[in-house]
């Protein structure tokens, strides 16, 4: 059987941890980076550094942590652990026990949500060490996934027909995408067309611009972030912001005005970011959220427009496993799940007007 342990990471880990999680067996995840670490900081969440070391490799992964009075701490491992397969969770997850009860951590529960793939074997492997079923908190637990390695010409003839078909007229009409700096107005802009977007396609809410500004600004100072932009009469009529991590790209946020002249412009903007991001070093484009693959073609999801946009440049979704429990104090966890997480999230967001998650 295989037998990880679990510990923080060290000093010098956290000091290179970007490098360390990119060189995760599965190439590590945004959510995973310092970056995104630095931001959740300022929105109610204390960060720790864990490493798990077994056979052949060690994952790094972030963990993030609340602590709730009376129950003690909830740990979330977004997007992690990190593996190369679902087989190595049972015992990443007894090391979990074990460290927990040695460093007397006082945590009750660890949600997970690793990149596998979903399927009834993948499942039945977690439930098979204890882990327990829970809402799925990330869009792209469900999303769009695009090999970019083929060489330009080889890789826009793979796109689906509908996207390759925007690309070139938009070439051929001569749009042009314009890398933007991330200054202030750039970011301003950018909410804007986010906001307009989501107010027309979506029952949802935007985080505030201040959350947004964070998370931009700490990716664009690490020279993982980019804007592109489409202009239409002057102004800003198509905005994404893609981040490059490793060998994994991210179409992480983006917007449009409803009423544009310029066909192909959003097909565009993602076609050079493709390529930027390949020469970056990147080998796949997540685009970040779609219904999932059994829903992709109904009307009545939330994210069926967006699902329309992101398979026109590739057909497959990929449907991942999603979130998990790994229940430490079962009183604590069932008095938590029961009433105290609904509580805590609805005094949250009432206080600060964020999101709990």
């Amino acid at each position: 059987m295989l037998e990880f342990t679990a510990r923080f990471a060290t000093a010098a880990e956290i000091d290179q941890w970007d490098t360390l999680v990119t060189a995760n067996p599965n190439g590590g995840n945004l959510l995973q980076s310092a970056a995104f670490a630095a931001v959740k900081k300022n929105y109610g969440w204390n960060t720790q550094f864990i490493a798990f070391q077994g056979p052949g490799y060690t994952s790094y992964n972030l963990v993030l942590e609340k602590d709730f009075p009376l129950l003690g701490k909830l740990w979330y491992l977004i997007k992690g652990p990190d593996v190369p397969t679902v087989e190595d969770i049972p015992a990443m997850m007894q090391a979990l026990r074990v460290f927990n009860r040695k460093a007397k951590l006082n945590v009750f529960a660890v949600k997970i949500e690793p990149d596998v793939v979903d399927s009834e074997e993948a499942r039945a492997v977690l439930v098979s060490a204890g882990l327990v079923k829970s809402a799925d908190l990330q869009p792209n637990d469900h999303t769009a996934l695009l090999d970019i390695s083929p060489e330009p010409n080889q890789l826009l003839r793979n796109l689906h027909s509908r996207g390759r078909n925007a690309v070139r007229r938009a070439l051929r009409e001569e749009v042009e995408v314009v890398r933007m700096e991330p200054t202030e107005s750039t970011m301003r802009s950018m909410y804007e067309l986010m906001v307009g977007t989501i107010t027309a396609k979506s029952t949802s809410k935007a985080r505030d611009f201040a959350y947004y500004r964070q998370f931009w600004s700490e990716f664009c100072s690490r020279d993982q972030g980019r804007f592109y932009f489409v202009y239409e009469d002057g102004v800003p009529s198509v905005g994404a912001f893609v981040i490059n991590y490793g060998i994994k790209a991210t179409y992480k946020d983006g917007g449009s005005l409803q009423q544009r002249k310029q066909y192909g412009d959003s097909h565009l903007v993602q076609w050079v970011a493709i390529n930027d991001m390949l020469e970056l070093g990147a080998r796949e484009y997540d685009f970040c959220g779609t219904p999932p693959s059994a829903r992709l073609k109904d009307p009545t999801h939330p994210h069926h427009g967006l699902g329309l946009f992101k398979t026109s440049f590739t057909k497959t979704v990929t449907d991942f496993v999603g979130c998990y429990d790994l229940v430490l104090s079962p009183l604590r966890y069932k008095l938590f799940t029961s009433f105290a997480e609904r509580v805590f999230r609805q005094l949250y967001t009432r206080r600060t007007g964020q999101q709990f998650y």
